[in-house]
């Protein structure tokens, strides 16, 4: 918890960037019957009966300090489309950084040896020599600041019914697109020094000696 929060208090540096990065889903839904508008005297009415149409996944990263975010749609979440997303921070976003700090979970698919199963060995390497990752603690997912941009996506774009994976990442695409080109950014304010006062009982020991 501790070398997350410190990380995300050091000051920006755009040849080491701290980049978030979680995972979320989305059902895809459509109406059996179509919704009524809303008109004058009578609100919006959407039938609760719905059309299942699988669910796509949905990989988000984030540079909190300067509030640049990607998303990208899969149909599954494995181990190397986790690779992919690293690969195009490293080869797409970020190809002249020196170091790529990512924050992540404990996901069994968010495995740096996974380079390996996809790459030559030199190749591998020289991708893990690129990054440096950083992983929340478990049940502490709170702490990874991609959840507040997915937060922020579900509330602004996914809190409908989305019937097809074109249509998804049509809207999502857009959503980027809007997030992306306005001026905001993280500011995060939760310290190591707020963790041993308010989140005292976590440690193993008694912070005060007893």
């Amino acid at each position: 918890m501790e070398d997350v929060l410190d990380l995300y208090h050091e000051p920006y540096d755009e040849k080491r960037p701290v980049i978030c990065f979680d995972e979320s889903s989305k059902a895809l839904r459509g109406h059996k019957s179509d919704p009524l508008p809303a008109e004058p005297g009578a609100v919006a009415r959407v039938d609760h009966r719905y059309e299942r149409n699988g669910k796509q996944r949905i990989h988000l990263a984030t540079e909190p300090l300067t509030g640049w975010v990607a998303v990208e749609i899969t149909e599954r979440r494995r181990t190397t489309e986790w690779i992919d997303r690293m690969v195009e921070l490293a080869d797409v976003h970020y190809p002249d950084a020196d170091c790529i700090r990512v924050v992540v979970d404990h996901l069994n698919t968010h495995k740096p040896a996974g380079f390996y199963q996809f790459f030559p060995p030199d190749e591998a390497q020289a991708y893990l020599d690129r990054f440096e990752f950083h992983y929340v603690p478990k049940k502490g997912s709170w702490l990874n600041m991609a959840e507040i941009e997915i937060g922020v996506l579900k509330r602004q774009c996914l809190n409908r019914r989305i019937y097809d994976a074109a249509t998804l990442r049509s809207e999502v695409a857009a959503w980027q697109e809007h997030r992306n080109a306005a001026d905001r950014f993280i500011d995060w304010q939760f310290t190591t020094d707020d963790a041993r006062i308010k989140l005292r009982q976590l440690y193993p020991i008694e912070l005060n000696g007893n």
